[in-house]
């Protein structure tokens, strides 16, 4: 096995999430290649050590890469810059995306690549912005048992990374999370504006509810955003509207009905055309249409443009 300094990436997509992610890289002394859609996103890793190219498929060749990693919009991205590089992986190199896309995508994936000699692993993240900064980020692969060792330590670099089955079986682990995250967003917002409209202070019912069983990652983090009225994004609208509309299609695939899902999912629908790039908390504005004259705390909106 190689050496992490001897261990060459290509990073294709240092978005939102992907540029700390590839930072976390660069810093445990990883080389990486960057591109992305946008180069200038990309040129700022290159203070870091990263070095950047104009395609995917230069970030391939040049790196040499015996790891791909790639961190896009969705699985029709994902399989667009697949299709770019397939020429230049190495047989017995592997392709992690960690990107959140539908199952049935990142099992069409593994079996292009396997058919080419690489090896793939769906490894989708949770934690946000804050986590991948924090190299926090919880890491769900789905991978064969035999490659998985293979890149536990480059994984472990970005935050802590599980296998939970076989390839595609991340997405599903995935989507899991956001089900849960989304309905339990949707859930405090609705908790809080509960509060104020009955007469409570919501921040000190936050307070209050802290170490409880309602106590939750969401009500510290997304609760806190609700108050100070911050939808600056961490994980976005539009992100939180198609991983629901995923979740939709694999219980579907699944044969199982989700009622709260196709509820949480009606939510998200409904931001799309105002809220697009809003932290998913912005569930909160969606709560407040339905309850016209009730608006949690008095502080001004923060959106971005």
């Amino acid at each position: 096995m190689k050496t992490v300094s001897e261990t060459t990436i290509a990073f294709l997509g240092t978005g939102l999430m992907g540029k700390p992610m590839a930072r976390r890289l660069l810093v445990a002394g990883y080389p990486v290649t960057a591109w992305n859609r946008t180069r200038a996103k990309a040129e700022t890793l290159m203070t870091d050590g990263a070095t950047v190219t104009d395609t995917a498929l230069l970030a391939v060749q040049q790196s040499n890469a015996d790891v791909v990693i790639t961190m896009l919009e969705d699985g029709d991205a994902v399989a667009g810059v697949i299709s770019q590089i397939l020429p230049a992986l190495r047989v017995g190199s592997i392709v992690i995306d960690m990107s959140s896309i539908q199952q049935s995508q990142a099992q069409a994936l593994h079996a292009l690549l396997q058919a080419q000699g690489v090896h793939f692993i769906d490894a989708p993240v949770s934690g946000g912005v804050i986590g991948a900064e924090a190299g926090s980020l919880a890491i769900m692969a789905g991978a064969d048992e035999e490659v998985y060792p293979e890149v536990v330590q480059l994984l472990s670099a970005m935050g802590k990374p599980q296998r939970v089955g076989d390839p595609g079986t991340g997405q599903l682990a995935k989507l899991c999370n956001q089900l849960i995250v989304g309905a339990t967003i949707n859930i405090v917002a609705e908790a809080l504006l509960l509060a104020q409209a009955g007469g409570a202070d919501p921040a000190a019912v936050r307070q209050a509810l802290r170490g409880g069983f309602a106590e939750s990652r969401i009500l510290e983090v997304h609760g806190q955003r609700m108050l100070d009225r911050t939808f600056m994004p961490g994980g976005q609208v539009k992100s939180q509207a198609k991983d629901m509309e995923n979740i939709l299609i694999a219980a579907q695939h699944a044969g199982v009905d989700l009622p709260i899902t196709k509820l949480v999912t009606d939510v998200y629908r409904s931001l799309l055309s105002d809220y697009p790039h809003a932290d998913h908390s912005a569930a909160l504005l969606a709560l407040e249409r339905k309850n016209p004259g009730k608006r949690l705390s008095d502080k001004q909106d923060i959106l971005p443009d």
